[in-house]
């Protein structure tokens, strides 16, 4: 493990205060399941880690009918699972963190540090963009927020300014059914092969998103009405336009060949599934 100052501020004044002294040499501390393994690796460099567990506005979790659902930085995702006033509408997020490795891990892991951390196979990422999540983005120089859609620019880049950090994750009110699944090699502590997520919104307009097949992960939106004669042919429709949206890679962990086979019966399997409302 590198030599680093470990600080503890008690504000997030004070976070971002450091961040901008800082700047490169710092790295947020969250729940450190991310940050911790690439630091021991030599993966980073940092001279300072700043733990951001003691701010208790970042551990918060709320909804509101005209913001929507709110989840902070410090928020666990065991704290996501346990928590009662996510209503039906984002089931599809709590469904995503519970195949996130383990319960353990799950104590300390937080959805915003595994959106930071911007690997194409994130788990909560898929589930985050259907929902049309945005990031909330603090500095000493002011705020700003950038979708979800647009926050990803490469394998573990994102739009974050080396001042900047992200307080809260906000997910606009919604109304629908999602769907999310993982493959992985082993049941358990393991990176995702390829995951899916779709949502229909009551609307009729459909959201897919697809993790690890691509150097971020893939949305495509749907604006037509889902709720077409011709399912079949729809459905066919949009697993052509995922298979043609998504450039994945063959790894340690799946094939190039078993990652497009696994995105069109997902594709299928998902809106299926959305359609027959199961």
């Amino acid at each position: 493990m590198q030599d680093f100052q470990y600080i503890r501020p008690e504000t997030l004044q004070q976070v971002l205060k450091l961040m901008n002294m800082y700047g490169s040499e710092a790295k947020i501390l969250a729940g450190g399941t991310d940050v911790i393994i690439v630091l021991r690796n030599n993966s980073i460099h940092c001279k300072y880690l700043v733990d951001i567990k003691g701010i208790e506005e970042l551990h918060s979790i709320s909804y509101n009918g005209g913001i929507g659902l709110t989840i902070g930085s410090a928020v666990t995702l065991n704290e996501i699972i346990d928590c009662h006033d996510i209503s039906s509408d984002y089931q599809i997020l709590i469904d995503a963190a519970k195949v996130l490795a383990n319960t353990l891990i799950r104590n300390r892991a937080t959805l915003v540090g595994n959106i930071c951390n911007s690997s194409p196979g994130g788990d909560m990422l898929p589930a985050s963009l259907v929902l049309e999540g945005r990031a909330c983005i603090s500095s000493v120089n002011g705020h700003r927020e950038v979708l979800l859609k647009d926050f990803f620019t490469g394998v573990k880049k994102n739009v974050l300014k080396e001042n900047e950090m992200v307080v809260k994750v906000i997910y606009p009110p919604i109304q629908g059914k999602g769907r999310f699944i993982k493959r992985s090699r082993i049941k358990g502590h393991d990176l995702s092969q390829i995951s899916a997520a779709g949502y229909l919104r009551k609307d009729g307009n459909l959201k897919l998103s697809l993790g690890a097949v691509a150097i971020t992960p893939v949305l495509i939106e749907y604006t037509e009405n889902f709720k077409v004669s011709n399912f079949t042919e729809y459905r066919n429709k949009i697993a052509e336009a995922v298979i043609n949206r998504i450039k994945p890679i063959g790894d340690v962990r799946a094939t190039k060949e078993y990652r497009i086979a696994m995105a069109r019966y997902l594709t299928c399997k998902i809106v299926d599934e959305l359609k027959g409302g199961r």
